[in-house]
Formats: structure tokens, sequence, C-alpha cells
């Protein structure tokens, strides 16, 4: 049978089971391919990030069998459809002609996902991003990556959901995006080309390594557009972890600054606020021990928590906050 086909199978299945994500391996079980339990994305009333949920997208994308999910492999490939099939349960639109949108750059190409909430009001955008992919299978070993950006990915989708119960003033473009671990080139493709022009009221949320906290979640941007300042520091009083802004300073020491570091630099290149929110580097980071089980469910909940909190907030202010970073 075909390695797509059946992957595609596999999770189809699995999302039919109802339990909640137990985080364990059993190696004989008939599901032994994928430990998850509840299916992400399936609507709910909820008006608060689920754990389940959570876990459930994470387990899924960074199980073995997804070989690390590098661009340009069949399973990256099965990764974009099922977050095709995830966003369709939503009752999220596609952006463009379909959900998947493939481009190409000198030495590859890729495919993002792009789905599209229609907001209250519409005049403005929110373009929430986070990269599916991840760097394979180095010297036999699977490069899982939980962290990066499993997490983010889970994320994005979780709060999709949210969004759609509670539609937001702004539109907001979901977007699950290709090939950043080679060059930021998903995001680099929507910049140039995307589905729609951006309107002059845009801000990008960027999603990337958001679970793994140990207490501490960062949001950059700010230094570059002063307004987000104010807007960010009214959800730091009430976060249930500690929200820091920063590293986003042009000469700090050197892995201090995360202005260019994922997919939102493509978007303050072109001009584009941005806010992106991520942890520091952990010592999984980019190796082949960045597993689920590194996870402390507690603290992916919180960040999830705060960034909702932080992307509702912004929508408040986003027409007052673009005009001002122009």
């Amino acid at each position: 049978m075909n390695l797509r086909l059946w992957l595609v199978g596999i999770v189809g299945l699995a999302l039919l089971v109802t339990a909640p994500f137990v985080g364990r391996r059993d190696e004989n079980s008939p599901g032994a391919q994928y430990d998850i339990g509840m299916g992400a994305a399936r609507p709910t009333k909820d008006t608060v990030p689920r754990i389940d949920h959570l876990m459930a997208t994470v387990s899924i994308l960074a199980h073995d069998s997804m070989m690390g999910r590098q661009v340009g492999s069949e399973v990256n490939g099965v990764v974009a459809q099922w977050l095709t099939d995830a966003l369709g349960d939503l009752g999220i639109a596609p952006a463009a002609e379909d959900y998947q949108v493939p481009f190409a750059w000198d030495g590859g190409s890729g495919t993002n996902v792009l789905g599209r909430i229609r907001g209250s009001e519409g005049t403005s955008l929110i373009v929430l991003t986070a990269h599916f992919d991840h760097v394979g299978v180095r010297e036999g070993e699977i490069f899982n990556g939980a962290d990066d950006n499993a997490s983010g990915t889970a994320a994005v989708l979780e709060i999709a959901r949210l969004l759609v119960e509670r539609p937001p003033a702004a539109d907001v473009l979901v977007a699950f995006l290709d090939a950043e671990e080679v060059g930021l080139q998903g995001a680099r493709a929507l910049v140039s080309d995307p589905p729609a022009p951006f309107p002059e009221s845009t801000l990008n949320v960027n999603l990337d390594m958001v679970a793994r906290s140990a207490g501490t979640l960062w949001a950059a941007g700010a230094y570059h557009t002063p307004a987000l300042g104010p807007v960010l520091e009214a959800v730091v009083t009430n976060a249930p972890l500690t929200l820091r802004l920063g590293h986003d300073r042009p000469n700090a020491p050197e892995g201090d600054d995360w202005t260019s570091s994922s997919d939102h630099g493509p978007f303050h290149e072109a001009g584009i606020p941005f806010v992106y929110f991520g942890v520091e580097d952990h010592p999984d980071y980019h190796r082949s021990t960045d597993d689920v089980e590194q996870i402390i469910p507690a603290e992916f909940e919180a960040s999830v928590a705060t960034i909702y909190a932080a992307i509702r907030t912004l929508d408040a202010a986003l027409p007052l906050l673009t005009t001002m970073s122009r």
C-alpha cells in the first residue's frame, strides 16, 4: 500500500478514539504507530485552550512514524494533508483556491497550508503562523521536533478552534508553514505571494517552540513596533506564567536577537509588524531527544492560554497598532 495512504488511514482511525492523551508508548498495541487520544481538531464549545487537544496533536506530529517531518519528504506531505483536514473539520475555509499552496525555491519545494477565519469587521488582518516541518532523520536518528515546532503547530490549531467559536474583529489567516528549517522558505513564499493582498493593518503572530517554557514565555517584536509594548504588557499582568518582552534588539549578544530567527523574519523584512512567541533554547533543541515525553502539559497549557489572551488583546488594538507602526 502507498505510504501516504497508509499513514492517512492510521491517523483517521486514531481520531476516532475519544480517550484523552495519556503519554505512553505501547509497542504491542494495534495502534502502536500513533500514541494519541482525542482528535485535536474536534470542534467544541470550550472557550479556553484544551490540553488534551494540544497534546494529541503534538503526539501525532512528533511520533517516530512521522520521521521528523522533513520538507520534501512523503511524510511531510502526510502532515500537510492532516492539517488540511483539521482546518476543514473546524469549518475554516481555504485562504486560496485550495488549502495547500505549493511553492519552490532554488534548491527545493514545499507546501504551505492556509485557511482564513473571517472577522466581524475584516478591515485588519492577523497572520497566525507556525512551521510544521522539522529536520527529519540524521545518522539513523529521528528528530521528532515535539517542541520545534509540533508545539507551535498544535497551538495554532487550537487557537484557530477558539477563534471560530468566537470570531475576532480582524480576519485571521491561519498559516501552517513549511520549510522553515531550510531558510524560512514557506514564510518567504507567503509574504511574496499572499493569497490576497495584505491590508495596511496587518500583524504577524508567529509561534515557534512554545511548550517547554519552564515558566517563562517570551514575546519579541515590541522593540521594532513600540506601540506593541503597552498592549503586551497588559497581558503580562494576568498571564498564567511569566511573559517577558525582549529578544528583539539589534546588536544584542549572539543568540539574543530573535528578529530573524523564525518565520516572522520575512514579515519584518517586508515592514509588517510581528509578535513572536517562543521559549529559550533548551538542551533538546535540534536534538533527537526533542520528544513529546519532555513536554510538561501544564506548562504547555499555560503558554497557549497566554498566547490566546494576547491575540485577543492585539485584535482589539490592531488598527491603532499598525497605523502607529507605519
